[in-house]
């Protein structure tokens, strides 16, 4: 006779069955499943949740996640009409998905992502970071309240693949004493890192351009912040500024040399983007009298920052007008969005 002690305990190795296959088969078996079943996975006895919970587990299981596009569209007006944030999905197959994304409200701007997570800025006296799977939001109160000419551009979101730290970073615009000295520049960064309490605010070797902070973006690409800054030693021409959010410390990169071009261009223009996990800036002459792209579009990627070794990576004809970022590239295609008016 069975008691029911005993069918309990039968009960329960039938259940755990899986348990009892090798740990490398059971980790294949983990990563073929997504994140929102991994989650309920969790729950189902202690040996799953320390297996999933575990760090290495979880930087394997990015590693092996098929890539998604995300492709954030922020609040405006069409033709009169008011149109809320939005975001696609573009999958594998290139198939267009809208998707439900609760974690972003109608007025959120997005300021970066990472490993699936959101950096959301919001009119509000906090920012967001979201997750975007799990749909839970973590608040995190701006810097400085109430500062005026203060934009979503001026933060980014990145992570460090060593410390495995999360931080956000904000150009503070040049104020003294509560008034704005200069509202183009900047003299510090602060730094708030996911755990944390309080942002840290850290000198810059010399003054940032705001301006050109806004207008080319900022890139965080291997545990390393990019954006464009004006060199004054060098005519004003745009130079390349790093901030490692390990250390956290500042280099000065030089750009690749620019070619000549034709005497009918106006200025050149420059973008900061992320193409396969590599910095690489995007670059190309304008008209005189307006932004219109003209002649060629030149990709160049930082091979080695040490050594700020640059590669040509493309040489596009014909290019769009726009050019959206900080991701623009989905496993082997660029993407483009065509402005109508």
């Amino acid at each position: 006779m069975v008691t029911g002690e005993t069918k309990s305990k039968k009960q329960i190795n039938e259940e755990c069955i899986i348990n009892r296959l090798p740990e490398d088969l059971i980790e294949q078996i983990f990563h073929r499943l997504p994140l929102s079943t991994l989650l309920r996975c969790v729950g189902v006895c202690k040996h799953w949740h320390d297996f999933i919970r575990n760090p290495q587990f979880v930087t394997s299981h990015l590693q092996h996640a098929p890539h998604y596009a995300f492709l954030f569209f922020p609040q405006g007006v069409v033709s009169g009409e008011p149109y809320p944030s939005d975001a696609i999905l573009i999958d594998e197959a290139w198939s267009l998905s809208t998707y439900a994304v609760p974690v972003i409200g109608p007025e959120d701007l997005l300021f970066g992502s990472c490993n699936g997570l959101l950096g959301l800025y919001t009119k509000t006296s906090t920012i967001k970071i979201a997750n975007f799977t799990t749909g839970e939001c973590m608040h995190v109160e701006k810097p400085a309240k109430n500062m005026r000419g203060d934009h979503f551009s001026f933060y980014s979101f990145g992570f460090h693949p060593v410390t495995k730290e999360y931080k956000i970073t904000h150009f503070l615009g040049d104020w003294v004493e509560g008034r704005p000295r200069n509202e183009d520049k900047s003299s510090v960064i602060q730094v708030y890192t996911l755990g944390d309490d309080k942002w840290k605010g850290i000198p810059t070797p010399e003054a940032v351009s705001l301006n050109s902070v806004r207008n080319t973006g900022v890139v965080n690409v291997d545990g390393t912040t990019y954006w464009l800054t004006e060199d004054k030693r060098a005519s004003w021409q745009h130079t390349l500024m790093s901030f490692d959010l390990r250390e956290e410390s500042f280099e000065m990169i030089q750009l690749p040399a620019e070619r000549e071009d034709h005497d009918y261009f106006g200025p050149r223009k420059f973008w900061i983007r992320d193409i396969d996990g590599k910095l690489c800036v995007v670059t190309a002459q304008t008209g005189h009298y307006d932004a219109r792209i003209l002649g060629e579009l030149q990709i160049w990627t930082l091979d080695n920052p040490v050594e700020q070794r640059w590669s040509q990576k493309y040489n596009i004809k014909n290019p769009p007008n726009y050019i959206p970022g900080p991701h623009f590239v989905h496993i082997d295609r660029i993407l483009a969005q065509s402005r109508t008016t």
